[in-house]
């Protein structure tokens, strides 16, 4: 197989496009916290640097911990690496390329980056082995997506502050969320399996009333991020808009038709964490609206 051929596969397996989940918030944060401490274009192309590596290397992992049950499972066992389309050591070799990326691309940020990025890395990669002893693993899926606004913050300001672990407390649920709803699909498979997961321990229908508690408290926590950091009045009308379209996503879903969870986790989710970042950028460059 040609390089090119290597990369696209990867591309495919890993589904690159889908970095719009975490890297919206990766700069949400740290256009928050350039409002005291200013941002340079340096720092936003080694964040991005940072996002894509991680999260991809993240994904390289879950696709080698899951070859075997990738293949036996009939919605993944034609992804690549079931299929034989690309090989275990091309996966291994980019995923620790990427690794080593990211950890490069956190030293260049700040050294507080740097030396927190292997914990990052465990975090990530330990998701991927959870689900065969907890059902938590979709809350430790939330913490993996949940250090990219923290991180975007230390990128900036080096340091720590109430304002980014509000945030990242709201992308965990709003993650955990969805990926509960997602796995919904694979419940059956999973009890078979011997895999642990919300649905297949509660259901649908239970999954799904979890699903959507989560996603109550992501926006109770997004609307703290709004008071806390005191931003314009147009925040609001972004998280009134997000706020809609989890509930929109949840009303595509049912537990006795599962036939839009694809349309409820790339489509609604992808847009959410554009819209947040959009809401954020705006809220700060538009003037104060402050009282005297």
């Amino acid at each position: 197989m040609s390089l090119a051929s290597t990369v696209l596969a990867w591309g495919r397996m890993v589904k690159f496009s889908h970095s719009v989940f975490a890297l919206p918030f990766a700069f949400a944060g740290a256009a928050l916290a350039s409002v005291e401490a200013g941002i340079s274009m340096r720092q936003v192309v080694w964040i991005a640097v940072a996002m894509v590596g991680v999260r991809n290397a993240a994904m390289g992992m879950n696709r080698l911990a899951d070859h075997a049950l990738d293949a036996r499972n009939p919605r993944t066992s034609g992804r690549a690496l079931p299929r034989g389309e690309i090989g275990r050591p091309a996966v291994w070799a980019v995923t620790i390329l990427l690794s080593v990326l990211f950890v490069v691309a956190a030293f260049q940020l700040n050294p507080l980056c740097g030396w927190l990025s292997p914990a990052a890395l465990g975090i990530v990669f330990g998701y991927s082995f959870l689900k065969r002893i907890s059902w938590a693993s979709h809350l430790v899926l939330g913490l993996s997506l949940a250090m990219a606004p923290v991180g975007g913050w230390l990128a900036v300001q080096g340091r720590f502050a109430a304002v980014p672990w509000v945030l990242g407390a709201g992308v965990l649920m709003w993650v955990a969320g969805f990926d509960i709803v997602y796995a919904c699909q694979d419940a059956e498979f999973d009890r078979r399996a011997g895999l642990h997961s919300i649905p297949a321990r509660f259901g649908p229908r239970g999954a799904l009333r979890a699903a959507r508690g989560l996603h109550g408290g992501a926006l109770a926590a997004l609307a703290t991020v709004g008071w806390l950091a005191d931003l314009h009045p147009v925040y609001w009308l972004g998280w009134l808009v997000i706020g809609t379209l989890l509930l929109w996503e949840h009303r595509l879903v049912r537990p006795e038709d599962l036939s839009r969870v694809g349309v409820a986790f790339f489509n609604m989710n992808g847009i959410v964490s554009v819209l947040y970042l959009l809401s954020v950028l705006v809220s700060i460059l538009l003037p104060s609206v402050k009282s005297p």
